[in-house]
């Protein structure tokens, strides 16, 4: 007898072939038919008037500390997500000696925004120092698949120590990192990551960023070695730079015969010339025989913050990041009250900046501490401190003075928001969908829902691709570039990793606080829309009616399956 029985479903399979109606068959994780009749099953799952497709892959997530403590990454499984990729951005939980783990914590937090009671309380570093402990560690214990990236920073720390952020390495070092790549991929990571943007709480750039190109040059030779994939985050917000990265990454790929992958690239009509010349230059490796990825998410670009602790939005204003930092209430209002001018100066200034959209008259009041200001929520600063007769810096001073510091904001629209310039992007076949960044920047917005948004947005309403197209972005496509065989496509003795949906439907909810995370803080969340069952390696881990399934624990390291 089969073990489950997706019965009579819109079979879109994730090759980009046209849909086609009948049964998928599962017996002992795997598939073992697909199309016309299945027998008898243990399970059957009605699919009548649904699609059934692969389950989708996320390839830039920093689920790394979450997974530790939350085996179904939630709410990411709801939305159909069956196999996701952490360590992204140059930094992974591991190989990472013990007298590390605070510096490396710092940096984690800061720069994916993961509230610190929340990693401190569900990251207990039971695996020891090496990558293949961690993975041992969630095996067993995951309720989707992970396919792990190890970080380029954290290589350099193991081996250089302090000096990872000081120098470049020698080639001795250069040798041992070499080395301890090749343990970590033999352990099951999918590849490495490396950052050429980020920095640390004292604003100095990541270990990775100190390194030679003969250093990349030396671990791109290692991925070689093994098949493995290299991961970038690029100066983004730069187009020559992002060219030059381009180039950079055609001729590591051309010598060592690896797949590159970049992210994210953005768009904005501000910049949709910049955005077409990277293509071009996207275009232009590939005829090469270059393999060059870049990675573009499906939403448009929120960020919300709150002035009670560290955001993107305060990043660039030095007064207030380091009035953010303070960890008191009492004195970080303190601080507020003293540095009142400067705080008002630096958030005025804004609107001086060359992309004055950023300015903080267009922050908008999202949520209040008192209900005396409930009239505030929705309405812009400008339009407050019109009525009020002052700046966009003095209404929000006065804003946080007023409310211990408690009011959240949310720039909405910052870019990215071009639906059918985004549209033809995400349908360019050297585009890959990803950077949803899953995980992280929790109280900077959600990056939950892009799946589904690329259905409602983007297949139903302005059609840039066909249901199917739309599939194989999120399937096939991934499972191929990331090379997670038996995974991105209903065929016979691939993963049972399914997920049942309604075309018509299938989308993102609203965005909604949440305080599900270990200690203090919120964290804003989307659930699902239109999702009806989502199964992992055969065994059903949500569904609409049941929610998530207490137990289950299919999820594998993908790598190693």
């Amino acid at each position: 007898m089969l073990d489950l029985v997706i019965r009579d479903g819109l079979i879109v399979d994730g090759s980009g072939l046209p849909a086609r109606r009948g049964d998928v068959a599962v017996v002992g994780g795997r598939i073992v038919s697909v199309g016309g009749r299945a027998g008898e099953a243990r399970r059957v799952i009605d699919a009548t008037g649904r699609v059934v497709a692969p389950g989708f892959i996320d390839p830039h997530t920093h689920y790394d500390a979450q997974l530790c403590f939350d085996p179904y990454a939630f709410p990411a499984i709801e939305h159909g997500v069956t196999t996701v990729v952490p360590g992204n951005c140059s930094l992974s939980l591991a190989p990472l000696r013990i007298d590390q783990r605070d510096a490396f914590s710092r940096m984690f937090r800061l720069i994916e925004e993961m509230p610190e009671a929340a990693f401190d309380a569900g990251v207990d570093w039971r695996w020891g120092e090496g990558f293949g402990g961690w993975l041992d560690a969630l095996t067993g214990n995951l309720a989707l698949n992970v396919a792990p990236l190890v970080g380029h920073s954290v290589l350099r720390m193991f081996v250089m120590g302090p000096d990872a952020q000081a120098r470049a390495a020698t080639a001795e070092e250069i040798g041992a990192m070499a080395d301890l790549l090749r343990t970590c991929l033999d352990a099951g990571a999918v590849g490495l990551s490396t950052s050429f943007v980020d920095i640390d709480e004292s604003y100095r750039p990541v270990p990775s960023r100190w390194a030679a190109p003969e250093e990349l040059d030396a671990l791109s030779a290692v991925l070689g070695e093994r098949d493995a994939i290299l991961q970038i985050v690029h100066e983004f917000f730069d187009t020559d730079l992002t060219i030059a990265r381009i180039e950079q990454l055609a001729e590591l790929s051309l010598r060592h015969g690896i797949t590159t992958t970049l992210s994210p690239l953005f768009h904005s009509d501000a910049n949709h010339r910049g955005v077409m010349r990277v293509m071009e230059a996207i275009e232009s490796a590939r005829a090469r025989g270059a393999a060059v990825w870049p990675q573009v998410q499906t939403r448009p670009i929120d960020i919300s913050f709150t002035l009670d602790q560290r955001s993107l939005m305060l990043l660039t204003m030095p007064t207030w990041w380091k009035v953010a930092s303070i960890r008191d209430r009492n004195d970080k209002l303190a601080a507020v009250a003293d540095q009142r001018q400067a705080l008002v100066d630096e958030m005025n200034g804004l609107a001086l900046r060359p992309n004055a959209g950023l300015g903080a008259g267009g922050f908008v009041v999202r949520d209040v501490v008192h209900q005396r200001n409930d009239d505030l929520i929705g309405r812009s600063i400008d339009d407050i401190a019109r009525d009020r007769g002052t700046t966009h810096g003095d209404t929000i001073v006065d804003l946080a003075l007023d409310e211990d510091l408690g009011t959240w904001f949310i720039r909405a629209s910052i870019g990215h928001q071009n639906s059918q310039a985004v549209g033809e992007l995400l349908a360019h076949p050297y585009v890959h969908l990803g950077a949803s960044d899953g995980g992280a920047h929790v109280g900077s917005f959600s990056t939950f829902g892009d799946t589904g948004y690329l259905f409602s947005e983007f297949v139903r309403t302005t059609k840039s691709l066909s249901l199917e197209a739309a599939v194989k972005k999120i399937t096939l496509d991934p499972a191929q570039i990331w090379k997670l065989r038996g995974r991105g496509l209903l065929s016979a003795g691939y993963a049972a990793d399914v997920v049942v949906f309604d075309a018509d439907t299938i989308g993102r909810g609203p965005e909604i606080a949440s305080d599900d995370f270990p200690g203090d803080g919120l964290r804003w969340i989307r659930r699902q829309e239109g999702v009806d069952t989502v199964v992992v390696n055969g065994e059903v881990t949500w569904s609409a009616v049941d929610g998530y399934v207490a137990g289950a624990r299919a999820g594998e390291i993908a790598t190693r399956s």
